[in-house]
């Protein structure tokens, strides 16, 4: 462990007629070194950057892939090429006196590059190295004594001893400011104290007034069994606390009184009985706490922790003989200490996706719940939120329309199920935009003649939209006003649906539970599967029966799986609560065979 202190900073201040010596250039030298050092140190902190992995390759030798790391000191370490060692051949090796070794590395640096120096007195070398070459070395050092950096003891954890003895003690930690409506970590640390070879074993209840429990009860039992360590080492138990929201500024965890037993080999003694932590109760979220936290440690506390001025790269555990070893493993997890660089965080965020789903929340209506006799009675506190689908529509008019023609679209799944819903069209067009210099898309609700003064180029027809409730679908009608030498009228179409007006305002059961399949539309070809997945909005996840709600509709299985019929047409399947009957959604599967193009392939050679 070594002072790891390169400040205050001083630079050359030039000037005319100042003489330069070989110490102003090393000042230069030190100043643009130590500078940067001490940046890397403070904004990247110690460990491996990229690389630097360790791997057996027979019994006797390991490969050192090539890497960078960044030293205690915020000096680059830089293997540029990949090591082939015997582990013998390694200095440290013939100092080891257990069989656990880790393996380490660490910036040198030597001079090189030898010249001859000019104006030398006849008593000193005649030569002088120019250059001062930066590099690593591998080291082997016991796993025992490899240096450790202290802890730097802040005020952001409070401590308290449950037990004292001459084996072991015991100790809890947890944050000496929590937040309210967090949950929050309380370790309880084991520690042998001891050579002896003894077993302890814990058995408390912890009494938490601020906290709830996983099971949201306010006492905790905490029970360690059997445990066995050896001296230095240490055994962590943790538990998960809920902080609710509550009306104080601070709160405790007690020890329940009478419940406190520990067993040293079954032999029994007593807790002491009084035991307690008082943490302070915040509004603060966790993030600023800690950030505020960490930003509190000044050079001086982060000096008296010191630096480590070597990196470790692997624990080798070795079989050793009097006059042979043979490397029986090699461990980096837990012993590599890796640097979280910027340029990493776009790779670290596509890789991290695997593991996390990276999805907005959506915000949770809030509700009242009432005991009412033998049922819940659920009061909506919001209205709920209309739901709205859109889409484009065709419809074909042929080369002989004339003014007056009437003219159907097909049935048009809107995907908001059954029940009354509004659809509004309006034709969708490109014209030239002015302002942008280029074609810009349009939508016109309602009568197209109004926006005839601004040239925009528009077939004067007159719609309709007829809603078939019962199927979750609609039809539109156009007429034309005017003769048009269009083929086919594009419209845009909104759909929207509002809460029955009898269901809002009331208290019912299950009035805001739903399902809500993700695709509520699918569009499939004869024999083809999809997979209809479901949301569940304002309730816990429950199992769900799937059904098609006609004879040849179709299959689908109890899991969703839906495989359509060897026939065209619109199919509907039915989606339930298992256990609330009441809870259903409809989705719709409309399968047509794909066109085959008109134009004929060229015939391949056989």
């Amino acid at each position: 462990m070594n002072n790891n202190q390169m400040y205050p900073f001083q630079r050359n201040r030039y000037y005319a007629g100042k003489l330069l010596t070989s110490a102003d250039f090393q000042a230069e030298q030190d100043y643009f070194n130590n500078k940067e050092r001490f940046l890397n140190s403070l904004m990247y902190g110690s460990g491996i950057v990229c690389g630097l992995g360790v791997v057996s390759l027979d019994d006797l030798s390991i490969l050192v892939e090539s890497g960078v790391g960044i030293d205690g000191f915020g000096r680059e370490i830089v293997q540029d090429t990949s090591l082939v060692k015997k582990l013998s051949a390694i200095e440290g090796f013939d100092q080891l006196e257990t069989n656990r070794a880790s393996l380490c590395i660490k910036y040198v640096e030597e001079p090189v590059h030898s010249v001859y120096a000019v104006g030398k007195e006849s008593s000193e070398s005649e030569y002088e190295y120019s250059r001062m070459s930066e590099g690593s070395k591998l080291f082997l050092l016991d796993s025992d004594k490899c240096e450790k950096v202290l802890d730097i003891d802040t005020e952001f954890l409070t401590r308290n001893t449950l037990y004292s003895g001459e084996d072991y003690v015991v100790e809890m930690q947890l944050p000496a400011t929590v937040s309210k409506e967090h949950n929050v970590k309380l370790e309880v640390v084991v520690k042998k104290l001891s050579d002896a070879e003894k077993t302890f074993t814990l058995h408390c209840v912890l009494q938490l007034p601020g906290f709830l429990s996983a099971d949201n009860e306010q006492e905790i039992e905490l029970d360690i069994d059997n445990v066995s360590l050896k001296n230095g080492d240490s055994f962590t138990k943790e538990i998960w606390l809920k902080v609710p929201e509550q009306e104080v500024d601070s709160t405790l965890i007690i020890l329940k009184s009478g419940t406190g037993h520990v067993y040293i080999n079954d032999v029994p003694e007593e807790l002491p009985a009084e035991f307690e932590i008082k943490v302070l109760v915040s509004d603060i979220d966790p993030r600023r706490l800690v950030n505020r936290e960490i930003g509190r440690l000044n050079l001086e506390m982060k000096e008296l922790a010191g630096v480590d001025e070597y990196l470790r790269l692997a624990d080798i555990t070795l079989e050793k003989t009097d006059s042979a070893y043979v490397i029986d493993s090699i461990v980096e997890v837990g012993v590599k200490k890796y640097v979280a660089t910027p340029a990493d965080g776009l790779q670290r965020a596509k890789f991290l996706d695997y593991y996390f789903k990276n999805a907005e929340i959506l915000p949770t209506k809030k509700v009242d719940v009432e005991e009412k006799a033998d049922k819940a009675v659920i009061t909506a506190t919001e209205n709920r939120a209309p739901e709205i689908a859109t889409g484009i529509l065709e419809i074909p008019l042929g080369t002989d329309s004339r003014k007056g023609d009437i003219r159907l679209s097909g049935e048009i799944m809107h995907g908001l199920g059954n029940g009354n819903v509004y659809v509004q069209v309006g034709f969708e067009s490109v014209n030239e935009d002015a302002l942008l210099g280029a074609n810009a898309r349009s939508t016109i609700y309602g009568n197209a003649e109004l926006f005839r003064a601004d040239s925009v180029q528009a077939p004067m027809v007159e719609t309709a939209v007829k809603i078939l409730n019962d199927k979750g679908s609609f039809v539109v009608a156009a007429r034309l006003l005017e003769n048009v030498d269009y083929l086919v009228l594009t419209f845009r179409w909104v759909a929207i649906r509002f809460p029955a007006g009898e269901t809002e305002d009331r208290s019912v059961d299950v009035s805001l539970m739903s399902i809500i399949p993700e695709t509520p539309t699918v569009v499939l070809e004869p024999r083809e599967s999809h997979f209809f997945g479901v949301r569940f909005e304002n309730m816990s996840r429950c199992s769900i029966v799937y059904e098609v709600t006609e004879e040849g509709a179709g299959e689908i299985t109890s899991d969703g799986v839906y495989t359509a019929p060897n026939k065209d047409g619109v199919f509907e399947i039915r989606i339930t609560c298992a256990d609330k009957p009441m809870i259903c959604a409809y989705a719709y599967a409309i399968v047509k065979k794909r066109v085959e193009s008109d134009t004929p392939t060229a015939a391949l050679p056989i």
